[in-house]
Formats: structure tokens, sequence, C-alpha cells
């Protein structure tokens, strides 16, 4: 299994599991999301406890929907940006990745990045934020959204900022 961690934070964001598509010249990966219970399922064995004398315990009510990625990654949702606070944070972000990437990866990232921020700006509005599991402030952001007459969330990665763990 491989495990794609936040090269800033060392967050665990994705793993091989989830399928991704390249989009914006390879600067994104594009996850699908999913809808899904999580907590105590009930499980009926077909045993009727007050037909047989025995107490019925009830069921455990702490069953929630949740989306797959955000609570198997643990990820933690943060307020909408504006235009100018987004623009603010891809430039400080663009200062705390470059560093991090090899040469041939850097200039691909400058050559890359604006497209990137461009399609990110015209979802911006439908956008849900979120970071790593320690929130950290200098770590990745990754953005959530609905695509038209969906019913569960797309995700978007940047992909140069996820290192690639082997468990």
């Amino acid at each position: 299994m491989l495990v794609y961690q936040d090269i800033l934070t060392g967050d665990e964001l994705l793993s091989d599991s989830y399928p991704y598509k390249e989009i914006e010249n390879g600067m994104l990966w594009e996850v699908e999301g999913k809808w899904v219970v999580s907590g105590p399922c009930d499980v009926d064995i077909g045993a009727n406890p007050s037909a047989e004398g025995g107490e019925d315990e009830g069921v455990d009510d702490t069953t929630v929907k949740v989306v797959d990625i955000v609570d198997v990654f643990r990820l933690q949702e943060q307020p909408a940006f504006d235009k100018k606070q987004f623009l603010g944070f891809v430039k400080r972000y663009i200062k705390l990745l470059t560093p991090k990437l090899d040469a041939e990866k850097q200039e691909l990232f400058k050559k890359h990045i604006e497209g990137a921020t461009k399609f990110l700006l015209s979802k911006l509005k439908d956008l849900q934020f979120f970071v790593g599991e320690s929130m950290h402030d200098d770590g990745s952001l990754v953005f959530a959204y609905y695509k038209e007459g969906a019913t569960d969330p797309t995700f978007l990665y940047f992909a140069y900022a996820l290192k690639e763990i082997k468990c």
C-alpha cells in the first residue's frame, strides 16, 4: 500500500486505494470521495430477545454519514477563502514548497502553478478547504467540491506536495 504524505507537514492525505486522475498539466490530482456510514452497525441475526424472554438492549445510534477521505485521513475543514486570501495562500505556498522540490520538479511547478491556480480560482466559491490532521498553518490544502449533479464530493490535491510512502 502507498500513502501520500504532505511534504511540508508529514500529514497523511491520501492513499493508493483512492485512484486519482491528473489534471492541469499534472499539477492537481482529482480524487472521487464517497459518503459512507461510520460507527457501529445494527446487525440483524434473526433473534428476537423480547420473544425469547430476554431484554431488548436497543441499538447504539452513534452512526453518522461521513466522507470517506475526510474520515480516513482525519482531514480538518477550514473556513473558505475569498480571492485575496486564496492568492495570498498560493504565494506563500509556492515559497514554502519550491525549495522542497528537486530542480526538474521546480521548473515544472513554476511553469504550471499559474494554470492550476486559475483552475482553482474558477471554482473558488464552490470549494471546501481541508488541512491535514496536524492543522499546521504551512501545510498543503486539500480542496473538495461537488461536480454538477454529483452527490459525492471530488477532492483536489497539489500533486507536487505529496510524497509517496510505502507501507
